[in-house]
């Protein structure tokens, strides 16, 4: 029998590339597509060689060409963290628009299901705690971080306007706080700067006063709950994340605990449009997906910082 055939936009990325692990386990054929402007070749270097993995550098905002048989196009092509988006203001919104009508387009061609990654920031500075996939969201459009937020939710129009007007398959998660293997070191986020800064004994820096909430899940439970809802029928959003909420200031000093570090706390200036609460209501993704995390916060915590250890060379 033929096996199915999924492309993965942004596969080289830290949650992409997680991705084509899982579904060349569920026995699928995946293509990977990434410019490599955030994504790393050493994410997926493991899986060269491999008959089920194909690599194509390309970026999904020009022409895509897929010339075999496609069943799934998952489209996790874009920068992600604060400190790449605000870099990449005028990509970070390419991808997002351009990048999701093209991918959409291919899998339209290929008569494919359709799965886009949409994020919590669609939500905005929520005003609504915690987030149901009903709210829809207190973002600025013209702020520092509408570049991504709002890529993200005309990326859900267009991949609703899909559904209803080509009649395509299409599935949107929408993806909160992740942490695993693989993230980058500099990508700016809470935990690998905490993580990277309590182990080389550095000061941890805090924004404002670290009352700000976040909901961290590890990366391989956020990984089943997409391909959960990818292989289900549901259209509407779905949040994916673990509904365990902690303060900054609280896991920073899990983490400096964790890491057995002496590093003290300093506090920063709080960034503008900083969401001031970060929870998932995920009572969707229960009903319809069988799904909630399983690994616990400090689990994850220890898989991880063995590797940073690696990346930073520290034993």
């Amino acid at each position: 029998m033929q096996k199915k055939v999924a492309v993965v936009t942004g596969g080289a990325g830290f949650l992409g590339s997680h991705l084509c692990d899982h579904l060349i386990k569920e026995n699928l054929k995946v293509i990977c597509l990434d410019n490599l402007i955030t994504g790393r070749i050493e994410n997926i270097e493991h899986l060269f060689g491999n008959e089920s993995f194909q690599f194509i550098k390309l970026d999904v905002t020009n022409f895509i060409h897929v010339p075999s048989h496609v069943d799934y196009v998952l489209h996790f092509a874009s920068p992600a963290s604060p400190i790449d988006y605000l870099k990449l203001p005028i990509q970070t919104l390419k991808v997002g628009s351009l990048g999701t009508h093209k991918v959409l387009g291919l899998a339209k061609e290929k008569k494919a299901v359709f799965l886009l990654a949409s994020t919590s920031e669609v939500y905005g500075d929520p005003l609504i705690h915690p987030q149901k996939e009903d709210y829809w969201g207190n973002v600025n459009p013209v702020g520092p971080r509408g570049v991504y937020d709002e890529a993200k939710r005309f990326a859900e129009a267009m991949t609703m306007a899909y559904h209803r007007y080509h009649g395509l398959q299409t599935r949107i998660v929408r993806i909160f706080n992740t942490y695993g293997q693989r993230m980058r070191l500099d990508d700016g986020r809470a935990l690998p700067t905490f993580i990277s800064q309590a182990l080389k004994g550095e000061n941890v820096t805090v924004f404002g006063d670290g009352s700000q909430t976040r909901s961290f899940c590890f990366v391989d439970d956020l990984i089943e709950g997409i391909y959960r809802l990818l292989v289900s029928d549901h259209v509407e959003p779905v949040n994916i994340g673990n509904p365990e909420e902690i303060s900054l200031l609280q896991f920073a000093n899990e983490v400096i605990e964790i890491c057995n570090s002496k590093s003290k706390i300093i506090f920063q200036e709080l960034p503008e449009d900083d969401p001031k609460v970060r929870q998932p209501d995920i009572t969707l993704a229960k009903e319809i997906l069988n799904w909630e995390p399983r690994v616990s916060r400090r689990e994850g915590l220890k898989l991880t910082l063995q590797y940073f250890k690696n990346e930073l060379k520290i034993n």
